[in-house]
């Protein structure tokens, strides 16, 4: 399938959360692909927006924030999770598009391992799990999604149905309107694949 291009990325941040439902994250480790179609994605968008990283202006944490559309920025959570983030709009606007899940849909085997042997339908259901789950780390802060060639990127696939919208999750700090502004986007129809397989040995010919 074809790789979404840059000009996916450089629209209003909202449209981009939306229509990456149904799309395909993809990470290239070891010449394997992990992947899975996201199912749940929120919007950051600009300093005025005071969930947003971007709210303590250009830092060295927020730099990658303020970049050119179509690269990741990826920071580490409480010192814990790394969080996969896809930067939008123009060059030197911050806003970027949180992908929060995914469902795994290529190299199971690898993403079980990754996660530990975690149930199926916990595998990559937050932010944190799926990029343990796609071994996505701070080593992709400020790659290139768009370029030839790159190991991380999302590639597009039929787009989600019905998209349920809800505030997003986690920013009690946040004064209103932001803690309660529709900018998280579900996929509630999303495939459920692996909740399906059991972990454990396939049949040599089963295709990941």
């Amino acid at each position: 399938m074809p790789r979404l291009t840059r000009s996916f990325f450089d629209r209003p941040t909202v449209a981009v959360a939306r229509e990456l439902l149904g799309q395909r994250l993809v990470h290239i480790v070891d010449g394997r692909r992990l992947a899975g179609l996201i199912s749940e994605t929120e919007a950051y968008v600009g300093e005025t927006d005071l969930a947003c990283h971007a709210r303590a202006g250009r830092t060295a944490r927020t730099e990658r924030l303020f970049g050119p559309p179509g690269r990741a920025y990826v920071y580490l959570n409480y010192g814990l999770h790394w969080m996969m983030n896809v930067v939008c709009e123009r060059d030197g606007f911050p806003a970027a598009v949180l992908i929060r899940a995914i469902v795994p849909t290529e190299g199971l085997a690898r993403i079980r391992a990754n996660r530990g042997g975690k149930p199926d339908k916990i595998l990559a259901d937050g932010p944190g799990k799926l990029s343990q789950a796609l071994a996505i780390t701070g080593v992709a802060n400020g790659l290139d999604l768009c370029a030839r060639g790159a190991a991380l990127f999302i590639e597009a696939a039929p787009p989600a149905g019905v998209v349920v919208t809800r505030p997003r999750i986690g920013i009690d700090f946040a004064p209103e309107p932001w803690r309660s502004i529709d900018w998280n986007f579900i996929w509630p129809a999303a495939p459920r694949r692996t909740a399906q397989q059991p972990p454990g040995p396939r049949p040599a010919n089963e295709e990941e």
